[in-house]
């Protein structure tokens, strides 16, 4: 496992789950929530959210054979995912609608959709077609650590980024996610066009 571990398909990996959970951009939401007197509780969220996403990434193979697709094909449905919300990044419009949620701000809106929702979930399984388990679980827990440090010291990261970086921090990253979705979307329809020859 050692011998699989690479710098920088670990930082590969840490970086499309941080655009994707965008925890910088949530700060605002996170804010509002704090504002209608609903406590967030960052151990809590952030382990919920932790749980979500090793589930649906331990059980990626199952649910492969159960609907009979390869890891190649979800990775190219996963890249256009990608695609779409690395687009809703950049010009900033929601194309993807997200129903309301009810329930403690802990789990729900915060631990699901805001860090493990259905985007970052795509991503990471889609992620298993290009890098090695090790590194892309490497990337998530690093992702989960800063989601922690950012709910946890909330009111003194937007003291200390305000409004405008983080604005463009969102769209930075934005613009970075766009290109790793293509890249992935390339890599993984060869695989698939190699494939039916």
């Amino acid at each position: 496992m050692l011998q699989q571990i690479s710098l920088i398909e670990i930082l590969s990996s840490f970086i499309v789950m941080f655009a994707i959970i965008d925890i910088l951009g949530s700060i605002p939401i996170f804010m509002s929530i704090r504002e209608k007197n609903q406590d967030i509780k960052a151990v809590q969220a952030c382990l919920t959210a932790l749980g979500l996403f090793l589930i649906f990434f331990f059980a990626g193979d199952a649910l492969f054979r159960l609907f009979g697709i390869n890891e190649a094909s979800f990775a190219v449905a996963g890249s256009l995912v990608l695609f779409i919300l690395a687009v809703e990044m950049v010009l900033g419009r929601d194309i993807i609608k997200n129903e309301p949620n009810s329930g403690g701000a802990s789990i729900v809106p915060v631990a699901f959709p805001l860090i493990a929702g259905p985007g970052a979930i795509t991503a990471l399984l889609s992620l298993r077609a290009d890098y090695a388990v090790v590194n892309i679980l490497i990337g998530l827990l690093l992702n989960i650590i800063l989601d922690f440090l950012v709910i946890r010291y909330l009111d003194k990261i937007q003291k200390l980024l305000g409004t405008n970086l983080i604005f463009i921090i969102r769209k930075f990253f934005g613009v970075i996610l766009l290109a790793m979705a293509i890249n992935m979307f390339v890599n993984n329809i060869l695989v698939i066009i190699h494939q039916g020859v």
